[in-house]
């Protein structure tokens, strides 16, 4: 009588070896996601502060220190952790005022160092005559 040998495949220890190879590259995957979601929420943050801060900057009788003061206001307040180190920049002329604020985002990837800014520029307000003139 003949044996049939059967090749039998041990399968013992597969799952650990894709758990090893799976696992990390789940890990990865949500925290660049994580990631991206801080980049997104501190864009936003940003251009709120900077219009915010155009806000403050375009009265009347305003000046460059009254947007600076509720950028950062704003920053300190909404940006906590999230938005590092913001430089606020903000210019204003006769007719016209600008704002913009960059900074760095909490990085949660090692190694992946992102930025956020934001941007609001607009007329300053000021009494005109009907021709234009100041009275």
């Amino acid at each position: 009588m003949r044996h049939r040998t059967r090749l039998r495949y041990d399968d013992r220890g597969a799952v650990s070896v894709q758990l090893v190879l799976v696992v990390p590259a789940l890990l990865i995957l949500s925290l660049l996601a994580v990631q991206f979601a801080l980049v997104w929420h501190a864009q936003h943050l940003a251009q709120f502060a900077a219009q915010d801060a155009l806000a403050a900057t375009r009265v009347k009788d305003a000046g460059t220190a009254d947007g600076h003061a509720a950028a950062r206001s704003r920053l300190k307040t909404l940006g906590g952790r999230v938005f590092t180190s913001p430089e606020v920049t903000v210019h204003r002329s006769k007719t016209h005022a600008g704002v913009r604020i960059e900074g760095r985002v909490l990085h949660v990837v090692p190694g992946l160092n992102l930025h956020a800014s934001g941007a609001a520029s607009g007329p300053v307000e000021r009494l005109t005559t009907p021709t234009g003139e100041q009275p």
